[in-house]
């Protein structure tokens, strides 16, 4: 994977994730806990996806020691 690649994963990651968090944040008090529970997954999830795919933007990124 390239690094340009990386970053725009990271970056479509970034948005998906604010997307979620409004979504939870405007979730009706009143909904069920299943909705709520599947929107904090996914939220869960982005997150794990985002730390991997920085981990890997900056093990890209680190210099070989030459």
């Amino acid at each position: 994977m390239t690094i340009r690649y990386l970053a725009q994963e990271l970056y479509r990651l970034t948005k998906q994730l604010e997307e979620l968090e409004k979504s939870l944040a405007e979730l009706d008090p009143e909904a069920s806990v299943a909705a709520r529970a599947h929107l904090e997954g996914e939220i869960h999830q982005t997150r794990k996806e985002m730390e991997r795919v920085r981990e890997v933007l900056e093990a890209k990124k680190e210099k070989p020691l030459i």
